[in-house]
């Protein structure tokens, strides 16, 4: 049987309660399968303004200080461990991220969204996992896009992935939408995020607003 520390296992329980009642009441239909919606510049600023917050940008420069003098080899160690831990019931640096105040801050942004964001995760200056919603599959994503096109670019920078996956349970399309994260006080990049958006609910969610 699996085991986790007692902050992951708050959160997740946590995380369990606000999106139970969040989906009853929620009717499980899906927007016109032949026209999903479109991320625009509106929800482009809604990711903005959950990335500008205080407990965001003091978690990237704290964890940017700690990993300043690290080598390539350490990171590449360090995302080593991360998926050998997800085989393992012994999960340590994994429950240090997800017990981090900046996890709690992403779970409870994406429990509010009611459906519409259904991960999230942000990285530091050198693409490593500050704090995130859920488990994901590595520690570092400084060799994917989802950094390359965004905190390698410039402060504003926005890179919205071509590929939607199709959720297996609920035939949902989802979408990563990532964006740089820069410091209010000089405009400079500091990390990143990444945002994963159910276009279907996105759709209903417009819909409904239509009428």
């Amino acid at each position: 049987m699996k085991t986790f520390s007692l902050p992951l296992l708050a959160i997740m329980m946590a995380l369990s309660a606000i999106l139970g009642s969040a989906i009853l009441g929620q009717p499980a239909q899906a927007a016109d399968p032949a026209a999903p919606a479109q991320v625009d510049d509106a929800l482009v600023a809604q990711m903005r303004e959950i990335a500008s917050h205080s407990t965001v940008l003091i978690s990237i420069k704290a964890q940017n200080e700690r990993h300043k003098a690290l080598a390539q080899a350490d990171i590449d160690a360090l995302d080593k461990k991360w998926v050998d831990q997800r085989k393992s019931d012994d999960q340590p640096l994994i429950a240090q991220v997800l017990g981090s105040p900046l996890s709690g801050y992403l779970i409870r942004q994406m429990a509010q969204s009611r459906g519409l964001f259904v991960e999230m995760f942000v990285m530091d200056n050198k693409g490593l996992n500050v704090g995130q919603s859920s488990i994901t599959g590595d520690y570092w994503q400084g060799d994917e896009a989802k950094y390359q096109k965004t905190f390698l670019v410039g402060p504003d920078a926005v890179f919205i992935d071509d590929e939607i996956v199709v959720e297996k349970k609920t035939g949902h399309r989802l979408q990563q939408v990532n964006l740089t994260i820069k410091d209010p006080a000089d405009g400079k990049p500091v990390g990143a995020i990444t945002v994963e958006v159910d276009l279907d609910m996105l759709a209903l969610r417009r819909q409904q607003a239509a009428r």
